[in-house]
């Protein structure tokens, strides 16, 4: 049996997320619990319960790409009451998240001004389209990855992989492409939905939708028209308006969407 060491080892070659929780203060000082998502911990803080809580707390930080300290009692007590006169047991959870994906389907204009910029910010960009002659490395440059596929099979393939800190943006204006594009976008986790077009586009496409199945709950997560109410009119600017709009969705601050917003979207 591998021991933990050598997981952790394995995983962060192959850039897999996995998260190791160490007790820096307290009982069992140095003890270690590897948590890694879908699969049993290894190794232990040296409680069953404290080992229990803290996995479940350190798949939460793993899945925000976050690290930190955490203070429990010595057999996985977390509220204040229950740490009365006991020991605290500090530990430290370490995340090593892969980088946060953007998918872009539609190999258009915009989609290289938001490969670009979705690099600067750390994304790994997809680029998807499924007409070959369009979507190519050398009109992507930037991307990550360029797929020649339909919307569907890459959702059924890979779509597992989105979560929270993910985001989707869906730049084509051909009902073939789209409605399948934010179907399969609405049955992740993804945190970001958007969707290109004009208000009058967005509203044949919500017909569309609709017809399809989808449910008016579902037809909230989606951005469109995508992109922040900055005037923007070029692909680059129109690219940064949707980063900002993801960052502001992210961070939970108030900003001015285009689809919060009514009128043209370009004056």
């Amino acid at each position: 049996m591998s021991s933990l060491y050598e997981i952790l080892r394995d995983r962060l070659r192959r850039s897999l997320p996995t998260a190791l929780a160490t007790v820096i203060d307290g009982p069992h000082l140095g003890g270690k619990l590897l948590v890694v998502p879908g699969d049993l911990a290894h190794g232990s803080l040296g409680h069953p319960e404290l080992d229990r809580i803290v996995a479940r707390d350190t798949l939460a930080e793993l899945e925000a790409g976050r690290s930190g300290v955490r203070h429990y009692g010595p057999e996985g007590q977390t509220t204040p009451e229950d740490l009365l006169d006991t020991p605290t047991v500090s530990v430290f959870v370490e995340s090593w998240a892969p980088p946060p994906q953007m998918w872009i389907f539609g190999a258009v204009d915009f989609t290289a001004a938001l490969s670009r910029v979705a690099k600067v910010l750390g994304y790994r960009v997809v680029v998807c389209d499924a007409r070959e002659v369009f979507a190519t490395r050398r009109r992507f440059p930037a991307a990550d990855e360029v797929v020649v596929t339909w919307p569907a099979p890459m959702f059924a393939k890979r779509g597992h992989q989105l979560s929270p800190r993910d985001a989707v943006c869906i730049l084509t204006h051909d009902p073939k492409f789209d409605v399948p594009a934010v179907q399969g976008a609405l049955a992740t986790r993804v945190g970001y939905i958007g969707v290109m077009g004009s208000r009058k586009t967005h509203g044949k496409r919500t017909e569309r939708l609709r017809e399809v199945g989808v449910s008016d709950e579902q037809l909230d997560r989606l951005l469109s028209p995508i992109g922040l109410d900055l005037g923007a009119r070029t692909p680059e600017e129109t690219a940064i308006s949707i980063c900002a709009e993801i960052i502001a969705r992210r961070t939970g601050r108030a900003a001015p969407s285009l689809r919060d917003a009514t009128g043209p979207i370009h004056t």
